[in-house]
């Protein structure tokens, strides 16, 4: 038997010294100054894992935890169902899929730090949507009422992110094989069977995709929500994300570094979770499929 050549794994070198670079010494730096009183570089003073114990003990940390947790949760709730509804309209569409799906593709390559802008110009009482709640006589004020602020986030994270879950979902479905949905005629099944037993399973690969995406940005936000409100009113919309802004802003880069670290082990923990789960599906999965 010829001997397996392994050569073309030097390609990846570059990449890998790349990412050495970019990714791993500074995470191996913030994780050496996270155990540190930093005033300066080169007055480094250890206190060991105090600014940890402080952190998770924080009615401040649980607090935003908590937010981001629940913004990631209300994110998920809304936009999947909708992307899904949407992928499922387009597949029966006979003219017309390719204008909306770019339509819905464009706020995607909006940059992040324009979307608030645009969204403030909306809503403020000059703006489009302000001047419309008015007319109606709809009360409305995202600066001190706590849920239209976060009415105003979610539907500015839907605005700016449904193109992703529509797109993946869309893909996933348009892969089904009709003789799926033959049978499914055959044996007088309802949409919503056909849905569940047929198209749900096909596109749970893609769907897992977007969910693990969706999660990640969701809980990673920061510019839009320090844009909108900077964590107001009343520290209502302070995600975690923010709580780490403040800290590099104070100057305090001793607790900053030990909250991105804590940060980042949250965001590490979910994924490996949730790969984890996905993982075990699909080996049960395949065993009831042999």
């Amino acid at each position: 038997m010829k001997p397996r050549d392994n050569r073309a794994w030097f390609l990846l070198l570059p990449a890998g010294l790349i990412m050495l670079v970019v990714g791993v010494v500074p995470l191996v730096a913030v994780f050496n100054y996270s155990f540190h009183d930093i005033f300066t570089l080169q007055d480094l003073h250890w206190v060991g894992s105090d600014w940890y114990r402080e952190i998770v003990r924080s009615p401040r940390f649980h607090g935003s935890l908590g937010r981001s947790l629940l913004f990631s949760a209300v994110v998920l709730s809304v936009q999947l169902p909708l992307g899904i509804a949407i992928a499922l309209k387009l597949t029966r569409m006979k003219h017309g899929r390719t204008l909306v799906i770019m339509l819905l593709a464009l706020p995607l390559v909006v940059p992040w730090n324009m979307i608030p802008m645009m969204w403030l110009n909306l809503i403020r009482p000059t703006g489009l949507v302000g001047q419309a709640f008015a007319s109606l006589a709809i009360p409305f004020d995202y600066k001190f009422n706590a849920i239209h602020t976060w009415v105003v986030l979610v539907v500015m994270d839907t605005w700016h992110w449904l193109g992703l879950v529509v797109i993946l979902s869309f893909a996933g479905l348009s892969g089904i094989s009709p003789a799926f949905y033959r049978a499914a005629a055959i044996d007088g099944a309802t949409s919503w069977a056909v849905f569940r037993h047929i198209q749900l399973p096909k596109i749970s690969g893609v769907l897992s995709i977007a969910i693990l995406l969706r999660f990640v940005d969701s809980f990673m936000i920061y510019t839009e929500a320090f844009r909108i409100n900077a964590g107001g009113p009343n520290f209502a919309t302070m995600f975690l994300s923010l709580d780490l802004g403040e800290e590099i802003n104070s100057f305090t880069y001793g607790a900053a570094a030990a909250r991105s670290m804590v940060y980042f082990l949250l965001v590490i923990s979910a994924a490996w979770t949730f790969r984890t789960i996905m993982d075990r599906r699909k080996g049960a999965l395949q065993e009831i499929n042999s």
